[in-house]
């Protein structure tokens, strides 16, 4: 699963424009993922230019 660091968005659409399957929308002030259809490929994870979305993983790793 990707977590978003909304507040550090600058809404480039980096993501959006990489995601295999679409699942990625950017809303008036806010990236929203469509987890249902995600399929945790990561791309837009390694294609963000200020690391606003990270994984799962990344996420309990920061927390130690």
């Amino acid at each position: 699963m990707i977590i978003i660091k909304q507040n550090k968005c600058d809404y480039c659409g980096c993501c959006v424009g990489v995601c295999p399957v679409n699942c990625i929308e950017l809303k008036e002030a806010a990236i929203e993922i469509k987890y249902d259809i995600c399929i945790d490929c990561d791309l837009c994870v390694f294609v963000c230019p200020i690391d606003v979305l990270m994984t799962e993983h990344e996420s309990d790793f920061q927390k130690v």
